[in-house]
């Protein structure tokens, strides 16, 4: 048996065999080992006796979720295909539109219902298990907008262009203009309207990736104007409708409040209320994630108090799911916080990298959303922690780090996708390496010098301008 044909089936030499992006690779299984430690050591001994949940019920449950987010992942890694992506798009939004409307309107249809979570309709349950449906929304979206992109790059909304030959009265919709609306913003503003009844931040992160897409995808700049403004007046509208009391079930009086700075009133409220009244324990509740994450920030300093050594676990409720880059620092200082974003742009500059090899204009856009989506909310998970300005403190997990089974499958499922993309940008590029011709081709004869002679002549040349000078 020849050695080298064994050497290159070794084991060892997995990583040089795998196909998809290396570095994405990487940063995927840093983030799953992470998360696995992280969450361990982020978890109370004893989190909540009467309900039978502790830190061994906690972290099996983180286990199955890396396991079976690393199924997942190489499931789409080796049978993901770009065509498939696009045959998805429209079946996605469907998903997208039919779980929403379970949720806004607070369906039960047997097996599958809306569910409550911290006062808000966001899971469905299906035979019982939760579904978080913002998680999965968001990918959705970012699929259906790549292919809506797509379409209308090579004019292919087919059924509308049938419509529109049909009869001059359906003719306008055939111009680009009203396909846009039809096909693009229509879509997009009914998710993110649907979206914000149950989670302002979910809604508004979706809206800046999906007009990001846009942007990027080369869309002129008034199709960007015209959809920000259309929110805006959207937004409005829920405001006024808010006042109204027509939307008081909404989270959209909790984002008001945030924005215009509740964290101050209710520090007030804490200060100035008798010890152990309703409204000092309504303030201290409120209080204990926001604070609690800046206290274990300011305790971590450069290199952190060590694993396993975090104090504010025990003060901030599931510190490891929202505030889970608190905890990072709080044990690993700044130090631990560099190397996490270091992860999140390496995926975002391989990310780049990939999208710009990419020959097909979907791929390009759906490397390009999913990146965003990744990347921006990590970036956001860490905006909210570090409590920057006129960023509302609400919740965002960090991707493939923080606990949440939901989450952990989408991302897995989301980082699978990118490596299925980056393998057939790959093979592409191969075999244009293998079918290029070369630039020049001199074959010699048998007895023939000319290269020698030409090298001669060279050599003579510049025996010439070295006298001359």
């Amino acid at each position: 048996m020849d050695k080298g044909k064994v050497k290159e089936k070794s084991v060892w030499n997995l990583l040089d065999r795998f196909s998809g992006d290396k570095v994405i690779l990487m940063v995927t299984v840093l983030l799953m080992l992470i998360s696995v430690i992280s969450v361990f050591s982020s978890t109370p001994l004893l989190v909540d006796s009467g309900k039978g949940i502790d830190r061994v019920a906690i972290m099996v449950k983180q286990l199955k979720a890396v396991g079976a987010g690393l199924v997942v992942g190489i499931l789409f890694y080796l049978l993901g295909r770009s065509k498939y992506y696009k045959a998805f798009a429209l079946f996605g939004l469907g998903i997208s539109l039919v779980s929403l409307a379970i949720l806004v309107f607070n369906l039960n249809l047997g097996i599958v219902k809306a569910g409550v979570i911290n006062g808000a309709r966001r899971v469905i349950l299906f035979h019982g298990k939760q579904i978080h449906v913002y998680e999965f929304v968001k990918v959705f979206m970012v699929i259906y907008i790549a292919w809506a992109l797509d379409t209308f790059k090579r004019d292919g909304f087919g059924i509308l262009n049938r419509w529109a030959a049909r009869s001059e009265k359906m003719a306008w919709i055939g111009r680009p203009g009203w396909q846009k609306i039809i096909c693009i913003y229509l879509p997009m503003f009914a998710v993110i309207v649907m979206v914000m009844m149950g989670s302002n931040s979910s809604a508004l992160f979706l809206a800046i990736i999906m007009i990001l897409m846009i942007l990027i995808g080369g869309l002129d700049a008034r199709d960007v104007v015209f959809a920000v403004l259309v929110l805006g007046v959207a937004v409005g509208g829920f405001f006024l409708a808010y006042k109204a009391g027509i939307l008081k079930d909404s989270r959209f009086g909790t984002a008001i409040s945030r924005i215009m700075g509740d964290d101050e009133k209710l520090m007030d409220q804490l200060v100035n209320s008798p010890q152990e009244s309703t409204a000092w324990k309504s303030a201290r509740d409120k209080l204990k994630q926001p604070v609690g994450a800046q206290i274990a920030i300011k305790e971590g300093g450069i290199l952190g108090k060590g694993i396993g050594n975090s104090t504010q676990k025990y003060a901030v409720p599931v510190i490891f799911g929202d505030y889970m880059f608190s905890f990072i620092i709080e044990e690993t200082g700044i130090a631990g916080a560099l190397f996490i974003i270091l992860l999140y742009f390496s995926l975002l500059a391989r990310g780049t990298l990939v999208a710009k090899d990419c020959d097909d204009y979907f791929d390009k856009m759906l490397v390009v959303g999913l990146i965003m989506l990744v990347t921006g909310q990590a970036f956001m998970h860490m905006a909210v922690n570090v409590h920057l300005p006129f960023v509302p403190q609400t919740g965002q997990t960090l991707p493939l780090v923080s606990h949440g089974t939901s989450s952990f499958l989408v991302f897995s499922a989301v980082f699978g996708m990118l490596l299925s993309i980056s393998r057939e940008v790959h093979y592409k590029m191969k075999q244009r390496e293998d079918n290029a011709e070369p630039l020049l081709e001199h074959k010699l004869s048998e007895g023939d010098n000319s290269v020698g002679d030409r090298m001669d002549d060279l050599e003579a040349l510049e025996s010439l301008d070295d006298y001359q000078q």
